[in-house]
């Protein structure tokens, strides 16, 4: 059973659609589409959330000029809770960036980068009516962390991390895979022998809602409870995204959804780390509570640390 097909009228503006790239400051770029599109069908309520979590977003054309007509470069990082009722459309936050191209903004480096930083973060909590965290970094803040994706996510053996590569650690060559829709039937629960697993794998791959084009991410997965997933099904059910039209956001939520419904565990998180696609690449996370958070991802002020795909 496939995700069901969305109403893509309020985010075709400028998806699918070709753009004048404005080159001063223009907040009406933005577009906005409500989360519940994509929850009603996964019975997910939007009062009574079944997780926390929010989506981080990196921006990565970030630029303004100085009074003196100098330009300057940063890197945005934004954090969108989950509950917000509406998300931002992808290819509108990029136009809103480099909307600010040739727009003098202040004296120096610093005093352009912290008015951008001003203005996306009042432009986004005005348009998705929840506060949004927005940080506009350096070069040099970014160039100075020295974080490895290795130790952030868990891929790090020696740190003592454990999280299990589906498609590496487990002897699936002599399988057939042949499920391309989202099919939450290929899930097996199994009883957990132990405490926690955490799985991770690099094989997700959706496409974008309104475009087709294939969005490419890492997905990671932890779960605590007398129930656990079958890792095989898990692999299977990870790969029948792979022609699934749908938002990141929806991508996680549906995958974090579907393992709750199935194994009611003690907890649960979900992140799934999209390459980057248009300047931006987006982030989201789902959990059950806050001892599963992802406090890199969720910190704006903290650079983003990158998969190998990112």
């Amino acid at each position: 059973m496939a995700l069901q097909q969305l109403d893509n009228k309020n985010i075709s503006k400028h998806l699918g659609q070709s753009s004048q790239y404005k080159s001063t400051y223009d907040p009406s770029l933005l577009v906005r589409e409500p989360r519940s599109s994509n929850r009603t069908h996964l019975d997910i309520e939007e009062g009574n959330l079944p997780f926390h979590g929010g989506d981080t977003w990196n921006a990565y054309e970030v630029s303004g000029l100085t009074d003196s007509g100098l330009p300057v470069v940063g890197i945005g990082k934004l954090y969108i809770p989950c509950n917000s009722k509406y998300i931002v459309e992808s290819k509108s936050i990029k136009l809103y960036f480099n909307s600010f191209n040739m727009t003098r903004l202040g004296e120096d480096d610093e005093e352009v980068l912290q008015n951008i930083q001003i203005k996306a973060q009042k432009d986004l909590t005005n348009l998705l009516g929840k506060n949004v965290e927005v940080y506009i970094a350096s070069n040099r803040e970014v160039l100075n962390n020295k974080i490895t994706a290795a130790e952030d996510w868990g891929h790090d053996k020696q740190e003592g991390n454990d999280y299990i590569t589906l498609e590496d650690d487990y002897p699936i060559e002599e399988l057939e895979f042949d499920t391309y829709q989202e099919t939450p039937e290929l899930l097996e629960a199994i009883d957990s022998p132990v405490d926690k697993v955490q799985y991770h794998s690099a094989l997700l791959k959706s496409n974008c809602r309104v475009t087709s084009q294939p969005d490419w991410g890492d997905v990671y997965i932890e779960i605590e409870g007398d129930k656990t997933v079958d890792p095989i099904s898990l692999l299977r059910y990870i790969i029948s995204f792979r022609d699934e039209c749908h938002f990141h956001e929806e991508i996680c939520e549906t995958i974090y959804k579907r393992l709750y419904d199935l194994l009611e565990p003690d907890k649960l998180a979900v992140r799934c780390l999209y390459a980057r696609r248009g300047g931006i690449d987006i982030n989201p996370e789902r959990y059950s509570d806050d001892s599963l958070r992802n406090w890199v991802l969720h910190d704006v002020t903290v650079p983003h640390v990158k998969t190998p795909k990112q």
